[in-house]
Formats: structure tokens, sequence, C-alpha cells
């Protein structure tokens, strides 16, 4: 392998020819042997995105030289693109508060830009520092890079959830007629329908799309032109007043700068903001995945209300088990987002002074959350929800052989009676209708009218009307 000798305040390295990176990335890579990974490809592009902002309005300041500046903005374009991401070669979890990262990004953006104007790599007519980092600091250009690629990775990830919420409501309106016995603490209670579960669920996914939307302007607020600490020293007065409108343009993000860059510069709670809708979206997901496990049990020995598409074989020893294994994986999900919320939370709140250092793990859970509830979700939609079926025939002989629905007799009867009955039902292994058909308690019409268990289900003024009038006419 051929080297090029390149040299930082440390000293002299040996960097390999072909490489678009230079000597501090080099020292990152050497030193930083954390999880064996690289950056976000999408991290990536909002490093380059905001390079070539700052290209831009340094370039409309005067105070970058327009051939250098638009070579910057062809190599950001050609990373933009999804060339050159090779070559940043940096662990996301790295000392430094991400001072690696970015100078990746300078080194990258350099070399190819000094090829770009008939140099050769490592010959820095475009520098990594003076030129594509002209104006800015790592203490500024990392958190709006990370900000940029939430915002990214938020709008795919809510595409999704919006998708599961299509999913949900579809399922509820094709069980609404379904009816069930509804349980609370896992003991049968009165009926619901199923159609009724599931809206519950997508009204709980709607909440999470609403919670996860109102993080993005606290998110969208940047601190591009603070530089260090936020004073925007060694910037350019017109380019600390225009690189947020810039980056806007360039993203296509509804990008502000922060009213203050000091807090801007110091703080990093609006990601812990971000995590924690997220943790409560992981939350609901499992709940739900959960739910989906029970009420599937089976096929024989469980509750079998509903059947779940049969994905793979279940078992390397047992013939015919087939496993839920995607509201599993889908819980799994949820456990790595909770744990992620707690390691986002320490890191945040571990910074001191002008700078949190810990952006690097920060970023590197947070992505990762996004990510893998985005894939969560997009699997839980395509290969479970959109396939579940519902069991009406185990639903119904659930319903009328359970002592729940004694509930719906106690106005009639009383509690005290209603209390017996039920009682008898458990020990003799009865129904509660054939019970109180034995003891005289109620006709076979009364107990059709009063165990309506569809009108069980109608909540509010109109299924108690439509109960009392049913009443009404028996009289």
């Amino acid at each position: 392998m051929l080297f090029r000798l390149e040299s930082d305040s440390i000293g002299e390295k040996q960097v390999p020819k072909s490489a678009y990176y230079g000597v501090q990335t080099l020292r990152a890579a050497e030193n930083f042997k954390i999880t064996g990974l690289t950056i976000h490809p999408q991290f990536i592009i909002a490093l380059a995105e905001v390079k070539k902002a700052a290209a831009i309005t340094n370039m409309s300041a005067r105070v970058l030289e327009e051939r250098i500046g638009n070579a910057i903005i062809e190599a950001c374009d050609e990373i933009i693109a999804g060339n050159l991401h090779e070559y940043f070669i940096t662990d996301p979890i790295q000392g430094g508060a991400g001072t690696s990262m970015n100078m990746n990004a300078n080194e990258v953006i350099a070399n190819r830009a000094t090829e770009i104007l008939g140099g050769e790599k490592g010959d820095y007519i475009v520098h990594p520092n003076d030129h594509v980092n002209m104006g800015q600091s790592t203490n500024d250009v990392i958190p709006t890079s990370g900000k940029i690629t939430t915002g990214k990775l938020l709008n795919t990830a809510l595409e999704k959830l919006e998708q599961l919420y299509e999913a949900l409501q579809s399922k509820a309106k094709e069980f609404d007629c379904v009816v069930k016995m509804g349980r609370t603490q896992m003991q049968d209670a009165v009926p619901i329908r199923l159609g009724q579960e599931f809206n519950a669920y997508s009204r709980a996914i709607k909440r999470d799309i609403c919670r996860i939307k109102t993080t993005l302007p606290n998110l969208l607020s940047v601190n591009m032109g603070g530089t260090a600490v936020g004073t925007g020293i060694n910037a350019d007065e017109r380019y600390v007043e225009n690189i947020a409108l810039e980056l806007r343009e360039v993203t296509g993000l509804d990008i502000t700068q922060a009213e203050d860059l000091v807090d801007g510069t110091q703080n990093l709670d609006c990601y812990v903001e971000v995590s924690a809708a997220l943790k409560t979206c992981a939350v609901n997901l499992s709940k739900m995945a959960n739910d989906f496990r029970l009420l599937s049990s089976g096929p024989r020995c469980g509750f079998g209300e509903i059947n779940l598409p049969s994905k793979q074989n279940g078992s390397s020893i047992m013939p015919g088990k087939v496993n839920p294994v995607i509201p599993e994986v889908v819980s799994q999900v949820a456990f790595n987002v909770i744990g992620n919320d707690m390691t986002i939370t320490m890191a945040a709140e571990a910074g001191q002074l002008e700078l949190n250092a810990f952006e690097p793990v920060v970023f590197y859970k947070l992505f990762q959350s996004i990510d893998t509830i985005k894939n969560g979700v997009d699997t839980f939609v395509k290969n479970c929800i959109k396939g579940i079926t519902a069991n009406d025939k185990r639903c119904k002989e659930l319903v009328y052989n359970s002592v729940g629905i004694i509930t719906a007799i106690c106005p009639h009867v009383g509690y005290k009676k209603a209390a017996e009955i039920a009682k008898k039902a458990i020990k003799t292994d009865k129904a509660v209708t054939e019970i109180a058909l034995e003891e005289g308690v109620l006709n076979k019409e009364e107990i059709d009218t009063i165990l309506d268990v569809y009108g069980m289900t109608v909540p509010g003024i109109s299924g108690k009307q439509l109960m009392k009038n049913k009443i009404l006419k028996l009289a």
C-alpha cells in the first residue's frame, strides 16, 4: 500500500495514498475502536449539508474565494449523493465532543475539493480547517448535523407510524362486529368488541405521532453561527446572520437559528425530549405486541381469539408450532429504545458548562432508536397486523360461557342474587344463562334481551337507551 505523509499538532503519520481522509481522522480511527461501526449514513449527509451551507454563506459574505467555495460545494454534493461514504471511518462513540467526526468531514471534503481544482490528495489546495471549517466549530457543526439527521430520520419513522395507524384503523372497522370477552387484571370482565380494542391501539399510536411531531420545532432550532461556545468567535457577522437560512434551503427542513446561541451550544434537552417521545411510543408498541401474543395464544389451549399470520417454524423439536415472532421482535425493539433513552438522559445530564462532550453517544443511541422503531413498525404492519384475522366462533364461545356477563343482570336481579348465580356458575361449570333459567330469575326472552352482548359494548347513553327500550317492550 502506498502512503502519503501528513502531520498535525501531535506529529507525522502515514495516511493511505488512496484515502480521502487525513491524519486527524486516522488518529481517531486508531483511538476509538469502540463499537466496530462507523457513523450513520444520514449523519454523513448532514455533515456535508452543513459544510455546503457554510461554504455558500461564506461566499455570500465575501470571506471565501469563489473558486475554493465552489469546489467545496461540488465535493459536498457528491457526498450528499452517497459517494465517498467509505472514507468516513470514525467510530460513532468517541471522545472530543465529535471533533473527530467534524475533522473527518473536513478532510474528505478538502481532499476531494483539492482534486476538483487539479491537485492531489494531501496537497490541501482547499484546506480542511481554513476553508471547509471556515466560521465553524465542532461545537456548532456536530449538534446541528445531529439535529438535521434526527429530523430526517424522524420524518421517515413518522411515515411508518402513520401506516401503522391506518392499518389498525382498518382492522378496527373489520372487527367491529366481533364481540369478545374483555378482561381486567387478566380475569374475565365484560364483553367488548374486537374492533374497539384495535381502535384503542390506533388512538395510542396517533398520540405517539402527535407527541413526536411536537418535538420538531425545538429539535430544528440550531446553534450554527455560535462556533465554540455560542459567542460566534471567528465567524463573520454576515455569515452568522445567514447560515441558518441557507441550511433551511440546503436541507429542506424547517430549520431556525436558536434565539440564544450559548443556550443552543450548552444544552441537549431537545434530544431528551425526542427520546422521551420515542420511549413512550415504544411502550405503546410493546403493550400492543403483548396483547397480540395473548389474544393469539394457543391455538387450542390459549385465548385463540385472533390468528396471527404464520411466518416461520417456531421450534426445532415441536412439529407444527408457530411462534408470534413479529410481536416478539417489536417488544425487543421497545426494550432497546427504552434502554437507549436512559443512555441519552444520562449523557445529556453529564454536560458541563459551555459544552456537552457526550453528544456522540447521544446520536448513536438516538439514531438507533429511530431506525429500529421505523423498521420494527414496518415489519409489524406488513408481516403481522395486515394479516390478522378474528376467530369469531371462539370469541362467541368464550363470551357466552363467561361469568363476566353476569354484570348485565345486576340491575335486574340485584348484586347479591347475581353474585350467587356467578358463584354457582363457576362451581358447576354451567353457563350463567342456564342457571338464571333454572332458578326462574329471568325468562328466556328477558335473558336474550338483557344479555345482548353487542348491546353491552355500546357505550354511553345510546347503549343504555338501546337496552332500556328492549326491556320496556318486554314489560
